[in-house]
Order: structure tokens, then sequence, then C-alpha cells
């Protein structure tokens, strides 16, 4: 056996990916060993109850409940425990302690980042946070090494299982949203209050990562424009997919470029994807992130992206490249923010969308509802009409879908808010952007 040099690597929180990564770092000792240059040493499991039920089989004299101490001569600390504090008072210690730390905490990084990877590049430490954007998804050495010398364009994420689940299930079985919920919850996909997923909050705090990395250009959370799921309903997805699209909840970081120059845009939001595109093909609780590079062009990186074992691997590839770093020596590479592009709100975004109404089914109304649009500076494209029928003698009323080609949002906005003032609008039902084309 090799005689390797020994790391101390300290593990916060041991639920279901900390377990599985404590597990894994005891049962492939030896070959982790082998490929990392140096024994990986669990030395201690922070916790807030050492004798909790886990989902793996540890020893009980690893846990403690003294955080700060186990951090102390640590080489390497893993950071599982989510939340904001004391999970940033803890990553905080470690990288003052001299040690390089690991963590999959969207939340963390999304608020306190820049914070972190300063204190980082203060001591010549590094930060390794490949499970805190997709999962199991290698998403962020790709974009942080692989790509460094390219230009990348746009990103479009499919980064929360449990929307997906959702919404995949309303596009293929028909069903209605507060139903699939209920099966996420019971099946472990969904939390008990699922807020942070059916509204966007995970999603938002992965694309502000994302964007960080991708542009070089420091993202807060409150830069990205949010929308979740709940409004979405079987009508809405049945027309999706008499167009010929799927509703997914995605990810959308993008560089743009005017006359004023560069600057990016970060958002989140349901949108409708054409069923040729890759990622329409995303189903079930899976991730995938496509980019759209300046020269290698589009590139898409699929997966699991939750479950314990699974997002166990992104960690422990992290802790590898860590202890490698360890035995090489020099200061660690820091994040590279420098091209400070600015953050545009959605309003000036240009794309295309999907206009769904509910209108009086009298004659010239259609003309009225075209005008407003052109008055708006928003073409159509496409117009669908289906008409009630008429019940105690009085019009039905008619459902119009329309298409447009790209506009600005703010214009789309405000044409929308004079629809439904309108007078010929009974009921704006929905609007969807169109994305991928």
């Amino acid at each position: 056996m090799t005689d390797y040099r020994r790391l101390r690597v300290a593990l916060l929180g041991a639920g279901s990916v900390g377990s599985q990564v404590a597990s894994l770092l005891r049962r492939h000792a030896d070959e982790l060993a082998d490929r990392a240059g140096a024994r990986l040493e669990l030395v201690g499991i922070a916790v807030r109850d050492v004798d909790a039920k886990r989902d793996a089989d540890l020893p009980r004299e690893l846990f403690t409940t003294d955080a700060d101490a186990l951090i102390v001569g640590s080489d390497i600390v893993i950071e599982l425990m989510g939340g904001i504090e004391p999970a940033r008072e803890y990553l905080l210690h470690a990288i003052n302690s001299g040690a390089d730390v690991v963590t999959a905490n969207k939340a963390l990084l999304a608020t306190h980042g820049p914070e972190i990877f300063d204190a980082a590049d203060q001591v010549g430490a590094e930060v390794y946070y490949e499970a805190a954007a997709a999962g199991a998804i290698p998403i962020i050495r790709p974009l942080r090494d692989s790509l460094a010398g390219d230009r990348v364009q746009r990103i479009m994420g499919i980064v929360n299982g449990t929307t997906n689940y959702i919404l995949d299930r309303m596009d293929t079985e028909g069903a209605e949203f507060a139903d699939v919920l209920a099966d996420a919850q019971r099946l472990g996909y969904a939390e008990a209050d699922p807020t942070a997923d059916v509204e966007g909050y995970d999603a938002a705090q992965k694309a502000a990562i994302l964007a960080s990395l991708a542009f070089h250009t420091t993202v807060p959370l409150d830069a990205v424009h949010r929308e979740g799921i709940t409004a979405i309903d079987k009508s809405m997805m049945d027309s999706a997919r008499h167009a010929g699209y799927v509703i997914k909840l995605l990810a959308v970081c993008e560089r743009l470029s005017d006359d004023s120059g560069e600057s990016i845009s970060v958002r989140v939001y349901p949108a409708l994807i054409d069923r040729t595109h890759p990622l329409a093909s995303v189903h079930g609780a899976n991730n995938a992130v496509f980019v759209q590079a300046e020269a290698a062009g589009n590139l898409m990186f699929y997966g699991a992206g939750a479950g314990g074992v699974q997002t166990a691997s992104a960690v422990l590839g992290d802790v590898v490249s860590a202890a490698r770093r360890h035995i090489a020596g020099g200061v660690g590479v820091g994040e590279s923010t420098l091209a400070n592009l600015p953050i545009v709100p959605v309003g000036r975004v240009t794309t295309r969308y999907q206009i769904t109404l509910e209108v009086d089914d009298q004659p010239g109304v259609l003309a009225t509802v075209a005008g407003i649009l052109s008055d708006g500076r928003v073409s159509i494209a496409t117009v669908e009409q289906t008409v009630e029928e008429e019940r105690d003698g009085e019009a039905g009323v008619a459902r119009l879908v329309i298409g447009t080609h790209k506009a600005l949002e703010q214009d789309l906005s405000d044409t929308v808010a004079r629809l439904g003032a309108s007078g010929v609008v009974e009921r704006v039902v929905s609007v969807l952007r169109v994305e991928g084309n």
C-alpha cells in the first residue's frame, strides 16, 4: 500500500447528502487516496444531535456538536448543513483557519458568495461548490475551467427537480398542479412547505451562481427576476401541447448587446420550449443545463439534480480536487468577476410570447385586439380562436391564443395591461415567454 500523506477532512452536517459523503469517504478510502494522492481521513462530523437517526451506518464516535473545534486543524472542511447561519460563520472560520472548503449550499453562495470568495482569496484558500448548482451534474467546472477561454452567450437550465417533476407529469398525464404536488410531497421530491421550489427561489439561487461564473460578474440574488409555477394549469398545458411546446421552469442567463454596450439578464420563470429542443426531453426530477458559447457552440449537461448519493458524487469530486491542490501546493484560484457587466431588469429583455385571452364573441373584437398589440409594438405571428357555445341567447366567450414575434418585455407588459382594460377582453388567461429559439 502506498504511504500517502494524510489530509484531515471535517464534515459539517449529516443529512441525506452528508451521510452519503461520510459513508463513501470511508468505504472508498483506498481508491480516493489513489486518485487524490493523499489519504482523506474523516476526523469528525458536526451535527446538532449526535443520536439522531442517519441515512448511513456511521460510528457514533465520529459525531460531535462542537463544529468550531472540529474545524480547527482540518485541511478540508465540507459544509452540507444548509441555510445561511451558522454555515456562513463556519465556512469563514474554516477559510481563516487555513482550510479549503467544499459546499453544496446554494442559498449561502447566492447571498454571501462574494464575502466567502474574498475571504478565500485573502488567505490563498479555495472554495469548491460543484454540487450547489445542479446536484450531480458537472457544470461548475465546465464554466469555470473548460469554457474559461470562450465567451458564454446564454445558459438555459432546468435546475429544480421538483418543479420539473410536477410540470412533466402535468404535460404527459394531463394532471392538475395540486394533485401532482401532493404526489411529489408523498414521494419526497417536494418539501412539506414547497415554496422554495414552486415559487422559483431555489432556481433563482442557482441562476445567480451560474450567471456569476458564466459572465465573470457578481450577480446578487435580488438582481434575478423570479416567477414560479403555481399559476400553471391544465388548460395552459393543453394550449402549449397543441402549439408544439412544453412548459418548463427555466433559469435563463443571457449576454445582451446593444448600442450602449454589453449587459446581462438573469431570470427564472415558466416558459414554452419547442418540443424539438433538447431541454423538452428532460423528464421527471432530472435537471439539465444548456449552454451556448461563442466558439464551443451548444453544449448540454444532463443528469440527476438532487438525491443523497448523486449529490455526494459531486461533493466528493470537489474533495479530491481540494486534496490534489493541497499536495501540489500554491494558492487557490479565485473567482473571476472582473468583467463586472451591468445586470438589466427583465423589462429590457426581448423574446417571443404566447398570450391567451378570453374575449367577447362579437364582430370587431379581433381587430381591436390586433390594433392594441400593434400600437404597443407587439407583432402577431399566429392567432388561434375557439368559441364556447351561446348560452341563454347570449353571445359566447371566445378564447384567443396569440403567438407573437420577438418583442421587448416592457412593451409586452404594458400592452397586456391595456388589453385587460380595453373592455373587449374578459380575462387575460396567461402570458408565457417562448425560449430556446
